[in-house]
């Protein structure tokens, strides 16, 4: 993700989380964390192929622990695989990194994300209770042990409904 990327990918955090959508001085601030001669931010924008942001992802690391501070994709390329990729592309990170563990809170109610996590080796840890404001959600605190390997990659996905391919890997544009 680069400077450029961040008023579109405010836009679609909008809409796609309108109750506890980030600030730009909250992406910004995790930007700044991308650089420099110790990073401990990574954050991944994917493309659509008109050039539009189609979803990105955000990770914190620190020694042999990481945690993911965001996985979004834009509403008209949901349920094509792109989420899938952009978790993949992630954790890959993570173990590069050398992460031995990451971590994760997701909204309770949230169950195509969690079903997501699970089938990525995240089991439940714990609740933070009236984590999400306003609206005083619940998040249910999870956890990988990043020393098992990611499982196999999914099979190549039809297209969506509109008929766009499914992203086959994030872009390059990462921080």
């Amino acid at each position: 993700m680069r400077w450029w990327d961040v008023d579109p990918v405010l836009a679609l955090e909008r809409e796609l989380f309108p109750e506890d959508a980030w600030t730009p001085g909250m992406f910004w601030s995790e930007l700044a964390g991308c650089g420099g001669p110790a990073p401990m931010r990574r954050y991944t924008v994917a493309e659509a192929p008109d050039g539009s942001i189609a979803g990105w992802t955000g990770l914190a690391f620190a020694g042999e622990s990481a945690d993911v501070q965001t996985v979004a994709v834009a509403p008209r390329r949901q349920a094509a695989g792109l989420g899938t990729l952009l978790l993949r592309d992630l954790l890959t990170a993570a173990a590069d990194l050398g992460c031995r563990e990451v971590f994760l809170e997701v909204r309770t109610d949230n169950h195509r994300a969690r079903r997501l996590y699970e089938r990525h080796g995240f089991e439940p840890m714990g609740l933070r209770r009236g984590y999400y404001q306003p609206g005083n959600h619940d998040a249910l605190v999870m956890r990988r042990d990043h020393t098992r390997p990611l499982p196999p990659p999914p099979g190549p996905r039809a297209p969506d409904a509109g008929g766009t391919p499914a992203p086959s890997v994030p872009t390059d544009r990462e921080a």
